[in-house]
């Protein structure tokens, strides 16, 4: 089945590991993504009405699984924050995928970062349960994301129902 995937990540350290993993995904047969907008559509998004927000709407329209990209920095972006809290909202399929082993080609491997799943919980049964317990993280090196990635979609879409 071909799924419509939201990738969210943080664009401007990432980037090149980034597409790298985008389009091991949209070159498979049945997979796709949103457009990759760069840093100025993302601007301009900013000058629209609705801004940030609504662009964010549009984008996890017909989408059925939201993949969260991480790098070392990833976890303190405000609008990374925003998209797994509406994908939580709007019972997409999540999961994580920490990039920073990928070979970035001007800067090389990263250091790790936190996941951005363990910003946000839930209370369940008098307790937290923080997203990292609720859904799947990989790491896309150590894993072997590259064959990989769609089996760990299917499953974020099957664990939401999707």
């Amino acid at each position: 089945m071909a799924r419509r995937v939201f990738f969210s990540f943080h664009y401007e350290r990432d980037v090149r590991r980034i597409q790298q993993v985008r389009q091991s995904w949209v070159v498979r047969p049945g997979g796709e993504a949103q457009p990759f907008y760069d840093a100025a559509a993302f601007e301009e998004a900013k000058k629209r009405a609705g801004g940030i927000e609504k662009w964010i709407e549009d984008q996890l329209k017909g989408t059925s699984v939201t993949v969260v990209l991480y790098g070392a920095k990833t976890y303190d972006r405000e609008w990374v924050r925003h998209e797994i809290k509406r994908s939580y909202e709007l019972g997409k399929g999540i999961l994580a995928i920490d990039i920073h082993s990928i070979r970035d080609p001007q800067a090389g491997v990263d250091v790790q970062g936190a996941n951005p799943l363990g910003y946000w919980n839930i209370e369940r049964g008098g307790r937290k349960v923080y997203f990292t317990e609720l859904y799947k993280s990989y790491d896309w090196v150590r894993d072997d994301g590259y064959h990989n990635m769609p089996t760990w979609i299917e499953a974020a879409a099957a664990a939401a129902k999707r």
